[in-house]
């Protein structure tokens, strides 16, 4: 079994590109024409439910997670490679850090759940799931985390993007996983280049402050930049400065 995945060029170095809740590969699509193919093969990867991996299934938890990656890059003969992640596999991306270290070069991560993941009781849960049947809360849920800023057109291009990546039961599992998971003990010591991307006008748990409160404090080798132009969805909302930092922090972690 292979997760699916999209490549994008082949250089010599090779970074996993990992997706959000609400979206698949296909989130960075506007990204891909500013990336370098010549520096580093960009592998677009879909986690069980989502994509092209769409028809696996699976108990979507962090420790299934990170094996599928791991055992797609150990078909793909790539002991060492870099991650790039983005709000739910934000953290999918930090619990690599912790199980499989030596092999990763770095990690940059767009709007990343913290590594404390988000604890919420039943009835949050339940707010949180409305958002998967719900094209009214699914459609607030990403207004709000783009400062309100969007009319009608961009939202629905959003939402279908959404609601076209993934089955309801990957959707729950994963939401489960970055709600009751807390990797932050583990993460404490880890000493590989972490960058973040915040964006100023995502909600506050995504913001700077938020973000160096929980990052700074367990990770040794952590920085951070602000997109001035973005909310959650940078790779959408700026693409050409988002690829423009996945490249530069790339590049400074080679070889």
């Amino acid at each position: 079994m292979k997760l699916g995945f999209q490549r994008h060029g082949d250089g010599a170095e090779t970074a996993v590109v990992l997706h959000e809740w609400l979206g698949d590969h296909k989130n960075w699509d506007p990204v891909v024409p500013y990336l370098d193919g010549k520096q580093a093969s960009y592998l677009f990867v879909d986690l069980r439910g989502y994509g092209l991996s769409r028809n696996l299934k699976g108990i979507y938890d962090l420790n299934e997670t990170v094996q599928d990656i791991l055992e797609l890059m150990d078909g793909l003969g790539q002991n060492k490679f870099h991650v790039v992640c983005h709000s739910m596999s934000g953290l999918v991306g930090q619990y690599l850090l912790q199980k499989a270290k030596p092999r990763i070069k770095s990690l940059f991560a767009i709007s990343p759940v913290p590594p404390s993941g988000f604890k919420m009781d039943e009835a949050a849960f339940d707010r949180l799931i409305s958002v998967t049947d719900s094209d009214a809360a699914a459609l607030d849920a990403i207004s709000a985390r783009t400062g309100s800023r969007y009319a009608e057109g961009w939202l629905s291009r959003k939402l279908a993007i959404a609601r076209s990546s993934a089955t309801r039961d990957a959707m729950v599992g994963y939401a489960r996983m970055f709600t009751s998971s807390d990797i932050s003990k583990g993460a404490r010591g880890i000493d590989t280049p972490v960058r973040v991307l915040a964006g100023q006008y995502d909600i506050p748990i995504y913001r700077e402050d938020s973000v160096r409160n929980h990052f700074g404090e367990v990770y040794s080798r952590f920085d951070l930049v602000i997109c001035q132009e973005a909310g959650h969805y940078a790779m959408l909302e700026a693409p050409v400065f988002t690829a423009s930092q996945i490249e530069k922090f790339i590049s400074g972690h080679a070889g």
